[in-house]
């Protein structure tokens, strides 16, 4: 079949890494395979596979704005005709909707793809309005858990959902950008680390403000976040908030270590004592399964939602209740800093989910999700 995937860009982030994953799967089941992104070349933060087809939205209507919207609409409708698409999946929320409002009429299925806990995180109003009217038409709902499922069918914005946890590749993807964590990191410095490009949903004003609180007691550990760029987010700027967090002290100032996105992140996982999930919400944390497979010690806020799907409390990681204020937190940063004995247990154990979440067995359930899809449906809840 002739499938496209929909996304705004192939930026860092899981959802972008997702549909690289996505698409590989289905290129290799043997389907001519399209990722169509609204932004290009320029803000990729991942390899594409040369199997896979990368086509830029065209959008002539950038000018109007808002106003430009029926347009964008129509040049969507137009791809999906001169590509002569025949199943159409449109990853995170704001690509679905223009997907199944431009599909629509077309008989091509569309699956729609949620990459996050969608109350935690409303689109604008006039998204809100769209998105009742269009997610109903959706072929498949595809989740990463029931209670992403079950939010969707409470609200009657999904007949048909279907549940697919993210997998862990193992040996991790390494590419460019490649930053070594000797250049930041003295040896002897044992490390809490987090991973993460949107501060606000990883929680990790919280993060910060619990290390600061144990710093004094744990004078030679280093707190590194990996993922954020010293430049404006949505007109933020996340790193100079984080280091606002702390005192002026420049001693402690130099504790908290922001080096950037790094391509290598398999490296600052392996150099990591402890890695840290501070999320407010989250779809299926890709980077604490991918902390996990290192060998690290977890420790996660059990935000809605995945870790608790991921984590065996006690087992292989440490849960925390989803609303720990920052001294509920410092003091579990804390024990764990002090008890290097419980970091190697939970490290070891944590590796199962290579095998849990491994790859070949996620694709197995991705395309036995979409099979009736993929074998022709178009009478499978296409508009």
């Amino acid at each position: 079949m002739r499938i496209l995937l929909y996304i705004d860009s192939l930026k860092a982030g899981g959802a972008e890494r997702v549909t690289l994953q996505f698409a590989a799967w289905l290129n290799q089941a043997g389907h001519d395979v399209t990722v169509l992104t609204r932004h290009g070349p320029s803000w990729d933060f991942y390899p594409i596979d040369a199997e896979v087809r990368r086509v830029v939205e065209l959008d002539s209507a950038r000018a109007l704005g808002p106003l430009g919207f029926p347009w964008r609409l129509l040049a969507l409708r137009r791809q999906l005709r001169r590509l002569r698409i025949e199943l159409a999946i449109g990853m995170t929320t704001l690509p679905a909707i223009k997907l199944l409002l431009a599909s629509r009429g077309l008989g091509v299925p569309v699956v729609v793809s949620e990459r996050n806990y969608p109350p935690a995180k409303p689109p604008s109003a006039p998204w809100r309005l769209l998105r009742r009217l269009a997610y109903p038409w959706a072929a498949l709902h595809l989740v990463q858990t029931e209670a992403i499922a079950a939010w969707l069918r409470r609200q009657g914005l999904a007949r048909q959902t279907a549940c697919l946890p993210n997998a862990v590749a193992w040996p991790l993807a390494s590419f460019e950008p490649r930053l070594d964590p000797a250049d930041w990191l003295d040896p002897s410095w044992p490390v809490i680390l987090a991973v993460g490009t949107k501060s606000h949903q990883k929680g990790f004003d919280r993060l910060v403000g619990a290390f600061a609180r144990i710093a004094a007691d744990h004078p030679d550990w280093r707190l590194v976040i990996v993922g954020l760029e010293a430049r404006p987010y949505h007109g933020d700027d996340q790193v100079a908030a984080l280091r606002g967090l702390l005192p002026a002290d420049a001693s402690l100032q130099r504790r908290l270590v922001l080096p950037g996105k790094a391509g290598n992140v398999a490296d600052w996982y392996g150099r990591a004592d402890l890695f840290v999930l501070s999320s407010r919400y989250e779809g299926f944390p890709n980077v604490l399964l991918e902390a996990m497979a290192c060998g690290c010690a977890c420790l996660a806020l059990d935000c809605p939602t995945g870790p608790a799907e991921i984590l065996e409390p006690g087992q292989n990681g440490c849960l925390l209740a989803a609303d720990a204020d920052e001294t509920e937190l410092a003091a579990a940063l804390s024990r764990l800093m002090a008890d290097p004995d419980c970091r190697h247990g939970l490290g070891q154990a944590a590796r199962g989910v290579r095998e849990r979440f491994a790859p070949e067995r996620i694709k197995g359930h991705f395309l036995e999700r979409l099979q009736p899809l993929l074998q022709g449906g178009r009478d499978g809840g296409g508009p």
